[in-house]
């Protein structure tokens, strides 16, 4: 019940500028008047609905900035998603190699710059560390859950780039059906909505040297 990847995300259509800032799941907020980690929080407000409300705040406090809308989007989707835009090209910065059959997660990726195809795009996200054949977790990346982030804001930067040089005008609201069927978001957030955006990034000319991935300010916490 817990949220694994936050991104807060800020579309500003007139300088047609792309911000995008990555929250660590292990982030501490104050719910309810407990130090918690912000990953919680959502199952903690009773997901769904109230989940989100409750993180939508918990963001708020950190950032200062409450979100108007919400994208919940579940894992499978993720790979559902990536298949609907043909994949992506992109360069996986480390081995992956990871079992756990009790969660038949299976994640096996040599480093090097491949296509990323749905089930590849999953695997690629989710891994964390390696794990050997007596089921010893190992490795991972040198800064922790950081240098997932890293790999994921570089992943998501490729996603966008190949959608902003591929997908036409004609095909957008197909695009954006494929997306809202895949997602969970608040009813105000419709096709139309997301056919409206991404006309006026295409349009508009929303470039790569616009879009900014950012993560949260941090320091460890003893």
């Amino acid at each position: 019940g817990n949220t694994d990847t936050m991104l807060l995300a800020a579309y500003d259509v007139p300088n047609q500028k792309l911000s995008v800032m990555s929250l660590p799941r292990d982030t501490y907020v104050i719910y309810n008047g407990r130090t918690v980690m912000i990953n919680s929080v959502y199952s903690r407000g009773g997901g769904e609905e109230g989940g989100v409300e409750a993180l939508k705040k918990a963001v708020g406090s950190l950032t200062g900035v409450t979100p108007d809308f919400y994208v919940l989007v579940e894992w499978e989707a993720v790979g559902e998603l990536v298949d609907a835009i043909g994949g992506v090209e992109f360069d996986v910065p480390i081995d992956m190699n990871y079992d756990d059959p009790t969660q038949n997660l299976h994640i096996h990726l040599n480093a090097g710059l491949q296509d990323i195809d749905g089930d590849k795009a999953m695997q690629l996200l989710r891994w964390r560390k390696n794990s050997d054949a007596y089921g010893n977790v190992y490795g991972g990346y040198p800064n922790g859950d950081l240098g997932r982030i890293e790999t994921q804001q570089a992943f998501l930067k490729a996603v966008i780039e190949k959608c902003l040089n591929s997908i036409s005008l004609g095909t957008i609201p197909k695009m954006a059906q494929i997306f809202l069927d895949n997602v969970d978001t608040n009813g105000s957030l419709t096709v139309n909505n997301l056919a409206w955006f991404a006309k006026e990034a295409i349009v508009g000319g929303l470039s790569m040297e616009n879009v900014h991935f950012m993560t949260l300010p941090n320091r460890g916490a003893s």
